[in-house]
């Protein structure tokens, strides 16, 4: 078995890894417990009683966290001339169309989210290869293939996330950073965990919420107590 760091022990010291701690308890020991020299994310991994293999048992959404994710998102919007005024107001950091789809054809994806509109989807369908494996592509149910761009835009600049249950039934999202006091941090997980209740496919039976972790980056994960959590 390999040795602890000298870091890691004094994260240990600081909770017990056995225990189970409220939403609010695990939303403070989550910033005890991360040692990193830099603003680490705080993420949630939630286990959900799904079986993703089938089609109405995929869950997957969009939340708007209440407090942000505390990451500067760099925005790339497609879309067509008459647009490009409307997303650059909107805080895009980069708009156009064909310039760009060659670009990413030609390997650059050093973007966080691609927003565009269904009346150029037929062009963008083509980067599949190159979006899908990074979570590029631009997608309907995530909001970012829309008419609306400038809207689109200023929700994932101010908190706005996708997320989407893996194939092991799991989901994984960055909810803000250990900056965050602890009440933001316990915000913006209750708005996620939320989010994913209401999701609960028909045809899942038993247990939905199976677990639900909050680690940082650097940090190891913190069992959270459902039943601190109303509404699921």
């Amino acid at each position: 078995m390999a040795k602890l760091t000298k870091k890691q022990k004094e994260a240990l010291s600081k909770y017990d890894p056995s225990q189970v701690y409220s939403l609010e308890a695990a939303s403070s020991i989550v910033k005890d417990i991360t040692l990193a020299k830099f603003d680490a994310s705080v993420d949630v991994d939630v286990r959900l009683g799904v079986d993703p293999r089938k089609a109405d048992q995929m869950v997957r959404g969009v939340v708007a966290l209440p407090h942000g994710t505390g990451k500067d998102i760099k925005v790339l919007v497609l879309c067509t001339p008459d647009k490009e005024a409307e997303a650059k107001e909107a805080g895009a950091d980069y708009v156009g169309l064909d310039d760009y789809i060659a670009k990413i054809e030609g390997g650059w994806t050093d973007i966080d989210v691609i927003i565009t509109m269904p009346n150029v989807m037929a062009k963008v369908g083509r980067l599949g290869r190159v979006l899908g494996p990074r979570g590029l592509m631009p997608n309907p149910k995530a909001g970012t293939v829309t008419l609306e761009v400038g809207k689109a835009v200023k929700e994932v600049k101010t908190g706005k996330i996708d997320f989407k249950v893996d194939k092991f039934g799991i989901i994984h999202a960055s909810v803000g950073k250990v900056s965050f006091s602890p009440e933001k941090i316990e915000d913006n997980i209750r708005e996620l965990i939320l989010t994913i209740s209401k999701l609960k496919p028909a045809s899942s039976k038993g247990t939905y919420f199976k677990s639900i972790h909050v680690s940082s980056t650097m940090s190891p994960g913190i069992a959270v107590d459902k039943g601190s959590i109303q509404g699921i």
